[in-house]
């Protein structure tokens, strides 16, 4: 037997890989939540990391620990890969499938656990616009997936919304840059499956009514064409006015890209500019929140958290050259005060910074019901009795209903701290 990969875990090696995947005891298996494969899938759980293995053949787990690697390396959402299991072989002398090792997504949801009778209109747009960003970004690398679908993806909460990450890559293929056919084909691949998958959970009564996978599936194509010009087109603007540059990339960078550098084309009277802003990788939020204080979160997350950084900021009357002094006390009066406050046996129902989120989003509400703003320490204890209490765990085992009372109120909204 051959194993490859980081020295994350030496128990790995450990394990019972002279045994088909299928045939490992119960007791070594850990009973996550998974989408649909058409491999055999496992998860174990060594030293409180869970990790997903996956049977497959020589070419494809090879193949597809390369391409994970490539699509870490370029910070686009997916699953860690953490290594090949080669040259399995039983008791028998009889040669086994190859597996492949990535690391289990904490507090991640597939699309079976999302699409059900509980799940409102509004949060499945929200999922098809998760699917639709992380097309896009697969797209700018240069990534053609050519099996996109709802199985092969992860969505995890962020900040009210969800953020997609890519599970399955055994089917993908790295280019320079893709062209608009190759770009054609994961779109008409992705409404087919889509839609294909929402009739097969419609067929099992697990679909809401007034959700149509037909309709759903060629939105996924509405989203993608509209994010995907809007990330891509050039801007036009006079030397004189440059507000519509600005605005745009004020724009990319609401939408979690930055602009890494801009080709300006000046037309023969030198009236006006073309410019077309090169866009690199997801997490101008996340990447400012953690310089600031550490945190490794969502970009929604992380929008949401800085909105309440430069909030305190201002309340504390720092100047813009003292944001790390203003961050670092952010850090412990606030976030730390509010994952001080959960008790131990609730801190598994939803991961810190979504909880932060939540507690900001019940500030909101409390003080508008209050007519004034309430003291942040009251929310935070309101929160913990009222909302937390009554989640299911999240971590773990997801429980009947998955939702909760911000799923319609994810929007940015800046509250001055007391």
């Amino acid at each position: 037997m051959r194993m490859v990969g980081t020295a994350q875990e030496p128990e790995l090696a450990f394990l019972p890989w002279d045994i088909p995947l299928e045939q490992w005891p119960e007791d070594l298996v850990v009973a996550l939540p998974r989408g649909i494969s058409r491999h055999i899938v496992r998860f174990v759980r060594l030293n409180g990391i869970v990790y997903a293995i996956k049977e497959a053949e020589f070419e494809l787990v090879e193949r597809e620990y390369y391409l994970l690697g490539e699509l870490q390396r370029r910070a686009v959402p997916c699953v860690e890969p953490v290594g090949t299991v080669s040259g399995r072989i039983d008791v028998h002398g009889e040669v086994l499938a190859c597996a492949l090792v990535t690391k289990h997504l904490p507090f991640s949801l597939p699309y079976r656990a999302l699409f059900s009778s509980s799940l409102r209109l509004e949060t499945a747009d929200r999922l098809l616009d998760a699917l639709a960003l992380l097309l896009v970004q697969l797209h700018l690398i240069g990534f053609s997936w050519n099996d996109v679908s709802l199985s092969n993806t992860l969505f995890l909460r962020d900040a009210g919304s969800f953020a997609a990450y890519l599970v399955d890559a055994e089917t993908g293929e790295m280019h320079p840059t893709l062209s608009h056919g190759q770009r054609e084909y994961d779109l008409e691949t992705a409404a087919i499956n889509v839609a294909g998958e929402l009739m097969d959970l419609a067929a099992g009564g697990r679909l809401q009514e007034g959700i149509d996978p037909i309709v759903t599936g060629v939105g996924l194509r509405l989203r993608y064409d509209a994010l995907w010009d809007t990330i891509t087109k050039p801007v036009e603007f006079t030397r004189e006015n440059r507000l519509a540059l600005e605005n745009q990339i004020r724009k990319l960078n609401e939408l979690g890209f930055d602009v890494a550098e801009l080709q300006v084309d000046a037309n023969d009277t030198g009236d006006t500019v073309r410019v077309s802003p090169k866009v690199v990788d997801a997490g101008h939020h996340s990447r400012r929140l953690i310089r600031l204080t550490g945190l490794d979160v969502g970009e929604n997350q992380a929008r949401r958290l800085l909105n309440d950084l430069d909030s305190y900021r201002i309340k504390l009357g720092y100047g813009r050259v003292d944001e790390e002094i203003a961050a670092h006390r952010w850090v412990s009066d606030r976030f730390e005060l509010v994952r001080e406050s959960i008790p131990a046996e609730m801190r598994g129902r939803l991961e810190p910074a979504e909880i932060f989120h939540e507690v900001l989003e019940h500030r909101w509400f409390m003080s508008e019901a209050a007519g004034r703003s309430v003291a942040f320490a009251d929310v935070v204890d309101d929160y913990v009795a009222n909302v937390l209490a009554r989640k299911p765990e999240e971590k773990a085992v997801l429980g009947s209903r998955i939702g909760t009372p911000s799923d319609a109120t994810a929007e940015l909204r800046i509250v001055i701290p007391d």
